[in-house]
């Protein structure tokens, strides 16, 4: 079974979501991916594990989750609005 996505980063700057995902890289705003990921911590943010599929992201510390391609969607969204 192949990947679904391979993503080489995640990181925080401000209110965004630096997502680096298949070679690209998104950012997604934190408040319209996430209610809790926008409430977290910096330290409960880095607190996270991508799934051995590539589908999605586990944040242990706050307990959520968020698929690779919704984030990719978001982003994709909120760079047109």
């Amino acid at each position: 079974m192949s990947k679904q996505h391979n993503v080489s980063n995640i990181d925080f700057h401000g209110e965004w979501i630096i997502l680096s995902v298949d070679e690209k890289t998104y950012q997604i705003p934190i408040d319209q991916a996430s209610k809790r990921l926008a409430q977290a911590t910096d330290i409960e943010r880095k607190m996270y594990r991508i799934s051995p599929s590539g589908y999605g992201i586990h944040w242990y510390a706050i307990d959520e989750d968020l698929t690779i391609q919704g984030l990719i969607k978001l982003a994709e969204i909120s760079k047109t609005a």
